[in-house]
């Protein structure tokens, strides 16, 4: 009876500490957007007062405007838009079709063709650079928007979480089976697997929105014109060698995030069912 006791108050100790280090690691987790969002409505001299404030204030209008005549903002605002928006877009039918190809059809050197897939997420995305930006100065795309998204189109992630999630949900029975009832190869791409992969597209949609979101050093390095550059570029132009505006910067920051955190927010739960679901085979 004893020993059940202390069986009982240690896992409930246990279950106490794991919930203090959940909240805990939440608490950190928040912290930094809680602040920004605070920062935004301050002065700057209020920003680096002591003690820091941690409620928020009356300046977010002031540092809007600050940002409204220092910046294109609504122009790098819809330039990032336009950009996250082709690149997730193109991403997730070029890749979810590549993988359809790999998962669903034989041919020959495929495994080798889908290992050189594999092989590029070895390579730094930092050593491309320079043959990336020589590349479109070839071609003439210097500081032309689909510079950015047309090589996008078809990551090697996308490619590789495609492959592996139709292997796992999709039998090939159903596509011999819609070959049967007459369907093309696109027709049975479009209407059969499509619909069943949709946990994976929302997955991989809403990381490649995020990271299409938050580019910057390609963009800095293609685009040349403030008119042509997305709103992190445009905001680190803010920061010069003295009179940073750091609170007109947090609130072009908070703008540049909320709509990341809302989409995260709407779409968490099909992010953990696309991560989670098609791992075990039925």
């Amino acid at each position: 009876m004893r020993e059940q006791k202390r069986g009982a108050l240690s896992s409930l100790l246990l279950r106490l500490g794991g919930y203090i280090l959940l909240i805990l690691g939440g608490l950190l987790t928040v912290a930094p957007f809680y602040f920004m969002f605070v920062f935004a409505t301050q002065q700057r001299s209020e920003i680096f007062g002591f003690p820091p404030p941690l409620w928020f204030g009356e300046h977010f209008w002031s540092n809007y405007q600050i940002l409204l005549q220092k910046i294109p903002f609504w122009r790098a605002y819809w330039n990032t838009f336009y950009l996250a928006f082709m690149i997730t877009i193109t991403t997730l039918f070029f890749c979810s079709l590549a993988g359809f190809g790999f998962a669903m059809y034989n041919f020959r050197w495929r495994e080798q063709l889908f290992g050189v897939v594999l092989a590029t997420l070895l390579i730094p995305a930092i050593l491309n650079l320079i043959p990336f930006y020589l590349l479109i100065y070839q071609i003439g795309w210097i500081n032309t928007p689909k510079a950015l998204w047309v090589p996008a189109m078809a990551g090697a992630v996308g490619i590789f979480m495609m492959r592996q999630y139709i292997v796992a949900a999709i039998p090939k029975e159903l596509v011999d089976a819609a070959r049967i009832d007459g369907c093309s190869e696109f027709q049975i791409y479009w209407r059969i697997v499509l619909p069943l992969i949709r946990p994976a597209l929302g997955t991989l949609g809403l990381i490649t929105f995020i990271g299409a979101w938050n580019k910057f050093a390609d963009v800095n390095v293609i685009m040349r014109t403030q008119e042509t550059k997305t709103l992190p570029v445009v905001l680190r132009t803010l920061q010069g060698a003295t009179d940073v505006e750091w609170g007109a910067i947090m609130a072009g920051t908070a703008l540049l995030v909320a709509p990341l955190l809302l989409v995260f927010a709407l779409a968490a739960r099909q992010l953990m069912e696309g991560l989670t679901s098609g791992a075990v085979k039925n």
